[in-house]
């Protein structure tokens, strides 16, 4: 039970982060002065953070262990915000968003490892909670920035407010996350996931394109939402941030529940369920026009992805789960890294769409995006039912 929070509270001070600074994006656009194209390349550093990191930090956590890097990469992520909130520059704004992409990139494989060890412990559905805690920080950090935004604060003057408490609570909590399970040098030898490996498995290519279009689909919500509420459908920044509030809020509550429907439809359905709700809710968003319809939009959205990302990496989990319990920690990096291909082409992707039409046009394609999760989800579960059963019939055979 207490590694199972302290992990759900390591998600949401993730989360928090965030839900902190991505509905601030108009006064840090304005604060550098720049319009939707360039910031849209500022957006792209920090994607392109959290991508070298994905790639590397299977194998940190497998040396070090989920908890280590737990510890350095949260710590290293609360020192980054401040530097994002004084940015004056596009080139630093940049600087400071790939220091964010690089330590939360670790730190996202790191959690998600710790959450497969929590789920193996308790042989029950346990990521979604887990993810809930995302969405549970994220929509404080969401509320602080709407506050902040009302009352006129500087992004500096309320991403330093957050950062201090934030690193107080992880350094209060980490001692009870587990570290990652360490296999005798015998297993880890006859379970080589070297990249070739990876790359020749169907499954984790699906689950890897699960991954993609939901993180598209949630980074447009997250980095573009306000933007899309006070340019095209006068919204105030204050007013605008509510739009993530209630995107943070519907996702908290679907993965609350995440764990009991993944018990009694089966990951397939959830995220066929999910994905038909997230394109519905995003399409309606960018084709009414109108702020009331977009809050709703964007809520029906959050419901829709709020299981498609913790059921991915936790089928990856168990697609790389060895005979004695353990494994796992390179299928998660590998579906991250592939999910943050899509925080990395999301936002060129929409700011140029936006460039050279309109933000609404640019959440058009993110809603069609998003509903390519159902086939993909849908030949990932075979794909692993087909691998199970194959690696059955072989230990039989032996």
């Amino acid at each position: 039970m207490a590694r199972r929070w302290a992990v759900f509270l390591v998600f949401a001070l993730n989360g928090l982060v965030l839900g902190s600074w991505a509905p601030r994006t108009p006064a840090l656009s304005a604060q550098v002065d720049a319009g939707p194209g360039a910031f849209s390349l500022a957006l792209l550093a920090g994607s392109v953070g959290m991508l070298l990191a994905a790639t590397a930090a299977g194998r940190f956590v497998e040396r070090f262990g989920a908890r280590a890097a737990i510890v350095v990469s949260g710590l290293g992520m609360f020192a980054a915000l401040p530097v994002l909130g004084s940015a004056r520059s596009l080139p630093w704004l940049a600087f400071a968003l790939l220091l964010i992409g690089v330590t939360s990139g670790v730190l996202d494989v790191a959690m998600n490892v710790a959450g497969v060890v929590v789920e193996r412990l308790r042989s029950k559905p346990t990521m979604p909670l887990l993810h809930a805690g995302f969405s549970v920080g994220a929509l404080a950090g969401s509320g602080v920035a709407g506050l902040a935004a009302s009352l006129g604060w500087s992004p500096l003057r309320q991403f330093v407010v957050v950062a201090v408490p934030a690193a107080a609570v992880l350094v209060s909590v980490v001692r009870r996350v587990p570290g990652a399970a360490t296999p005798s040098p015998g297993a880890a030898r006859s379970a080589s996931t070297t990249l070739s490996t990876l790359l020749r498995r169907p499954v984790l290519w699906l689950l890897a394109a699960v991954a993609l279009c939901s993180a598209i689909a949630e980074g447009a919500s997250s980095d573009w939402s306000a933007l899309l509420l006070v340019t095209e459908q006068g919204a105030s920044q204050g007013a605008a941030a509510a739009a993530y509030a209630g995107f943070s809020l519907a996702m908290a509550l679907a993965r609350l529940a995440g764990s009991w429907a993944q018990a009694r439809f089966g990951p397939a359905r959830v995220l066929v369920a999910g994905s038909l709700a997230a394109g519905a809710g995003l399409l309606a968003t960018a084709l009414a026009g109108v702020a009331w319809v977009s809050y709703a939009g964007f809520a029906v959205a959050g419901a829709g992805l709020a299981a498609c990302f913790p059921l991915a990496l936790g089928l990856a989990g168990e697609a790389g789960k060895r005979a004695d319990g353990t494994g796992g920690e390179r299928e998660v990096a590998f579906v991250t890294a592939i999910a943050y291909a899509g925080f990395l082409a999301g936002p060129p992707l929409i700011g140029g769409i936006a460039a050279l039409t309109s933000l609404s046009v640019s959440f058009v394609a993110v809603g069609l995006i998003a509903l390519v999760v159902a086939p993909s989800a849908f030949g990932a579960t075979r794909a692993l039912t087909a691998e199970q059963a194959s690696r059955h019939t072989s230990g039989a055979l032996r």
